[in-house]
């Protein structure tokens, strides 16, 4: 069955500059045309819209007033074959100029396959039974999260469109259901049928007795001695904003946003002695992975891939309420669709904000009782997904003296299972009685393409040494750092090392500073783990990325994904594992960083019910890519303050 789209006319839409994101008139045009001209089904699902972006000469080379050529990049999914299909859309030329059936591939789980799988669960006659052996008779009370069912190289799943969904169930509607799982009971749903093959019933735990509701209608009892803190900026903020060009003192950027990594960085730069230096083409969070270290039958295929499996963009939280963020705030909407090719506004989805951060820099002269202190300003870019249960918020950070920092905040609640009474769970920790978090960590890639001072870079390895005994180092005390240049992508593959100091250094090394040195930026790690899966394990073959802190290729704008264009339920290989066979150059090359970033969640009885924000992330620092410190110049502060005694 097809059916008929009239293509509406496009808008005449002022577009900015080739990064601008698609506007909502954009989006539909995009639909409606290849609606039209392959004459879809009303069985096509539509999984991405979004921003084709030119390539990276026309932007770099790109001057106000220039032609600007639009298109959409789509992905399709057709639920009566089951096949998948990238189209590329001119809005220029008004038609499709690519079309191509990707095999073999799933493309991520949408947001209304979420909402129908769980009807589709609810309905079914096995699943209705076994809730009665639970002692449920109302399904509606009943919470379906649809897991992605990973791959298991399991014959009889191959070529279908799986998710394996956990339930768990609410005393009453607005009750916190999470503190109450369905242990045991597992529906198997085709999401391109939207029929539940296969209810697994491991056996009947009792649920657990207490509740875990933290919501205003059932805490009663608030603390009353916080007294009020404003945050107020009378004369207004320091931003500037043009479409979605940021100026921000001497930083310099563009933003975009996407289904699959939300907010995007772009053509980053910092002005100095009159020009503006680039230092970053792009940056995003463009993989997260979160595996489960329970090895039971209905708990070992918990492991999520939230960027490539749903789209962290897709599921970014409309921030209208105004509490995520105080101050003078800036929002900016995000333009998606919804899995039918209606245009979907998430409005707020971008908080844009400046903040104090103490202090800047200070010194005071003991011999003159002078006293110089700067008061830290930053800029905050950020915008918070909730992938069920759980919170992620991530945000940019841009300082005064040229840091970048990026922090990943970790909130929401916790994934739960129930065990019988008196059983101690050894692969997690009770947080209620008979009510278990299991173990597990969360793990994030962030790419990154280079630009310091120009396309061609290297990266260099720093490590601080001891100097050994003897001539060189008569009194035993000398050490020092050394740098070593990772000229391929086997040599790049690292992890990190506190011990030795370590970190990374991105070099031109064509460009010096005052002193001689190649101006660089170095990338600093936070808090960091390695995943414990074993290198066999599923998870790992198809994150293989987890397994190094540090990975370096080379500029290929199809080289996006670590873990492949199509993660879910794909066996594994694909991405930066694929991509560095080849070990191809690095050295003084237009390069791309692949910075992971691991958590490891032990959980505690103070993460639930509402787990207290986990903060983890990396800081990019200049290195003699200035002179000196660009920030000797921000002006005092005028002192306003009270003092009590």
């Amino acid at each position: 069955m097809t059916t008929t789209h009239e293509r509406p006319e496009l808008a005449t839409v002022e577009i900015l500059h080739p990064l601008e994101p698609l506007t909502a008139q954009e989006i539909t045009t995009a639909v409606s045309i290849v609606r039209s001209e392959r004459t879809l089904s009303q069985y096509f699902r539509f999984a991405c819209v979004t921003l084709n972006e030119p390539p990276k000469d026309i932007v770099l080379n790109y001057k106000p007033g220039d032609a600007i050529a639009r298109e959409a990049f789509i992905i399709l999914l057709d639920n009566e074959t089951g096949m998948t299909y990238e189209a590329i859309v001119s809005l220029t030329q008004q038609k499709v100029t690519s079309w191509k059936h990707i095999p073999d591939v799933q493309p991520p789980i949408m947001l209304d396959e979420f909402i129908e799988c769980e009807n589709a669960v609810k309905a079914c006659p096995k699943f209705q039974e076994a809730l009665r052996k639970r002692g449920i008779d109302n399904p509606d009370l009943v919470m379906v999260d649809p897991w992605s069912a990973g791959n298991y190289g399991i014959e009889e799943e191959n070529g279908k469109r799986l998710s394996r969904a956990l339930c768990w169930v609410r005393s009453s509607p607005t009750d916190n259901g999470y503190a109450r799982p369905l242990e045991g009971i597992i529906p198997v749903v085709d999401l391109n049928k939207m029929e539940v093959i296969c209810v697994e019933d491991y056996g009947v735990v009792p649920l657990p007795p207490k509740d875990g509701n933290y919501t205003p209608e059932f805490v009663k009892e608030y603390r009353k001695d916080i007294k009020p803190l404003e945050i107020t900026q009378p004369e207004g903020p320091s931003f500037q904003v043009q479409g979605h060009e940021i100026s921000w003192q001497k930083w310099r950027m563009r933003i975009g946003f996407t289904p699959r990594e939300g907010l995007v960085l772009y053509t980053v730069g910092y002005e100095d002695k009159g020009r503006v230096r680039p230092i970053m083409y792009r940056a995003s969070l463009v993989e997260m992975t979160v595996p489960y270290g329970d090895p039971r039958p209905h708990h070992y295929r918990k492991n999520a891939f939230d960027v490539g499996e749903y789209g962290i963009g897709t599921l970014a939280n409309s921030l209208k309420l105004g509490c995520d963020c105080l101050g003078e705030i800036r929002y900016f909407d995000a333009f998606l669709t919804d899995s039918r090719g209606n245009v979907a506004k998430i409005e707020n989805a971008i908080c844009m904000h400046e903040e104090d951060f103490g202090i800047l820099w200070k010194h005071m002269d003991w011999r003159t009782n002078q006293t110089e202190v700067r008061r830290s300003r930053r800029l905050v870019l950020s915008f918070i997904s909730t992938v069920g249960n759980y919170e992620y918020g991530f945000f940019w950070y841009f300082y005064q003296d040229g840091t970048i920092q990026f922090e990943i905040k970790l909130t929401g609640i916790m994934n739960t299972a129930a065990v019988p009474p008196g059983v101690e769970p050894k692969y997690g920790t009770l947080v209620a009685p008979q009510l278990y978090a299991p173990i597990h960590q969360h793990v994030f890639n962030v790419r990154i393409d280079m630009n310091v001072d120009g396309q061609n870079n290297s990266v260099y390895e720093v490590n601080t040494e001891a100097e050994p005994m003897g001539e060189n180092n008569p009194y035993d005390n000398a050490f020092f750092a050394t740098s070593t240049l990772l000229a391929t992508e086997s040599e790049a593959q690292r992890i990190i090392d506190p011990m030795k100091g370590r970190y990374w250094k991105i070099v031109n090394p064509s460009i010096f500073n005052e002193m001689g040195y190649p101006v660089a930026y170095k990338l600093m790690p936070g808090e960091n783990i390695l995943p414990f899966a074993h290198p066999e394990a599923s998870v790992i073959k198809r994150a293989t990325y987890m397994t190094k802190h540090l990975w370096v290729t080379p500029y290929n704008p199809e080289e996006r994904y670590p873990a492949g264009n199509y993660p879910n339920q794909h066996p594994g290989g694909d991405g930066l594992p694929a991509w560095t066979k080849a070990n191809r150059a690095v050295e003084n090359t237009d390069l791309v960083v692949w910075y992971t970033i691991g958590h490891n969640h032990v959980p505690r009885a103070e993460d639930w019910p509402v787990m207290p924000v986990g903060y983890i992330g990396f800081h990019l620092k200049p290195v003699n890519f200035f002179d000196a410190n660009p920030a000797n110049d921000v002006p005092p502060s005028p002192s306003k303050h009270k003092c009590h005694s």
